[in-house]
């Protein structure tokens, strides 16, 4: 379960094009932050995806993956041209296929090959219309869906919705907000041909009645479990607040929020409907949110924000460049278990003290992340709107915040295995130890 926001120029406190995207998993489900030069392949060559190949193009763009740690594709992220990509798993009536191309497949081809939302937009249908969408989207349960996706450039934003290889589309102006349920209803703006025609052929569209994509093709049971109604209501009223002002870290806190309260609510008390997910026990409750990210979209020098860290509540939000210089300064290794070497995993030993020591955190930690979040937002500024800032001055700004947030996780660590339990739910307590023990956690610094 994931939400994506995008707010485009008229939206925004700049003028700029923003999209912000956390992305939801399973709870022992690393995401890694992954750098991807800019390649070029033999024109013969055949690219192994998730679960099918298709033939490679001559040229790749760099870009940043935010992925999970088994799958090809990622779940977000941004290229050199300024394009950034977001995904949602939505539940429809048409069938899931066995293999295919996964969303987050999509995700990266889109991002490899295209250089505007709209090339974005065009690329995913033809895809999908070839190839199909399918394949086993979980990690250690079996998940199959199929996806919608928001493409955003420097200039503009598309919304495209799917059920199998069935689509709409439609240009976003201002703010949209959506997550695993189906929205565009009688108000696209292109479909895939013949998609009325199908709808009544299967019975989705009844005589005499308007087309709604919406309506003809979401499976209301799936989709109303999964509580999109509910996140999606409360990312949109959220971005709607601060229209026209919307900012990257306008966009921290809507990734953040734990509810309707002034005070955040604890996270054994957070929700499926809870925009920042904190899972626990039970069959409708398995997400965390375990990865975040906000790109803002200049035209020129955008800057991605990502966490790279699993709870936005407890992660820092770093700012990262495409200056076509290898990224070697963020740790990141590929497994599913607890690694030294990963960050993702660095931070869990953080994450998972927090959630059970949540006042000390919100009194003493989450200070800390505030004022590393303004020093690092205020000198991103100041670089900016210097005059033919080099790009190897954004390249060492981005280290020294990362090394920063590497710096102080030992200070929060040493703080928080000192710190006192708070009063938590028996049964969410229980999921986190069973998760801590599985993901060998338990006995490095981390106890249950």
């Amino acid at each position: 379960m994931c939400d994506t926001i995008v707010a485009t120029a008229k939206a925004t406190a700049d003028g700029t094009v923003i999209l912000a995207k956390n992305s939801d998993r399973e709870a022992n489900e690393a995401q890694l932050w992954k750098y991807i030069a800019r390649r070029s392949y033999a024109g013969d060559t055949q690219l192994q995806c998730t679960y099918i190949s298709i033939p490679q193009v001559k040229e790749t763009h760099e870009m940043f993956l935010s992925k999970p740690f088994w799958m090809w594709g990622g779940e977000m992220g941004a290229n050199a041209k300024g394009l950034a990509i977001g995904n949602e798993a939505v539940f429809t009536k048409e069938p899931y296929e066995k293999t295919g191309l996964l969303g987050m497949d999509l995700i990266r081809l889109a991002l490899e090959r295209c250089s505007s939302a709209y090339d974005a937009l065009m690329l995913t249908t033809e895809l999908i219309e070839w190839y199909g969408q399918g394949g086993n989207g979980g990690m250690a349960h079996k998940l199959y869906y199929h996806n919608s996706f928001i493409f955003a450039d420097t200039k503009e934003a598309y919304l495209l919705e799917t059920a199998n290889k069935h689509w709409t589309a439609m240009k976003v102006d201002g703010v949209r907000s959506i997550s695993n349920g189906l929205t565009i209803e009688e108000d696209f703006d292109s479909s895939s041909k013949g998609i009325q025609d199908y709808a009544r052929q299967k019975g989705y569209l009844k005589k005499g009645q308007t087309f709604n994509f919406r309506k003809c093709f979401s499976d209301t049971l799936y989709t109303r479990f999964s509580r999109c109604s509910d996140r999606q209501t409360r990312t949109t009223a959220c971005a709607l607040r601060d229209n026209t002002s919307l900012t990257p870290k306008k966009m921290f806190a809507i990734l953040r929020d734990h509810g309707n309260s002034d005070t955040p609510l604890p996270p054994d008390k957070t929700s499926m409907g809870t925009v920042c997910m904190h899972a626990s026990f039970g069959p409708l409750r398995t997400s965390q949110s375990v990865a975040a990210f906000v790109a803002h979209l200049r035209a020129d020098t955008p800057v991605f924000w990502a966490t790279g860290s699993s709870a936005t509540c407890t992660s820092v939000f770093m700012p990262f460049y495409l200056t076509g210089k290898e990224i070697d300064y963020f740790p990141a290794e590929e497994t599913g278990t607890y690694s030294p070497a990963s960050y993702w995993w660095m931070h869990e030993k953080i994450h998972r003290q927090a959630i059970f020591k949540w006042d000390f955190f919100q009194k003493y930690i989450v200070p800390d992340r505030k004022g590393l979040e303004e020093e690092f937002a205020v000198k991103e500024q100041e670089i900016y709107k210097q005059k033919n800032t080099p790009l190897q001055k954004y390249f060492d700004f981005s280290r020294s915040c990362v090394e920063k947030v590497l710096g102080i996780h030992g200070k929060w660590e040493k703080e928080l295995k000192e710190a006192p339990y708070s009063k938590i739910k028996t049964t969410f307590k229980l999921f986190w130890n069973a998760q801590t023990k599985k993901a060998q956690l338990k006995g490095n610094g981390v106890t249950p």
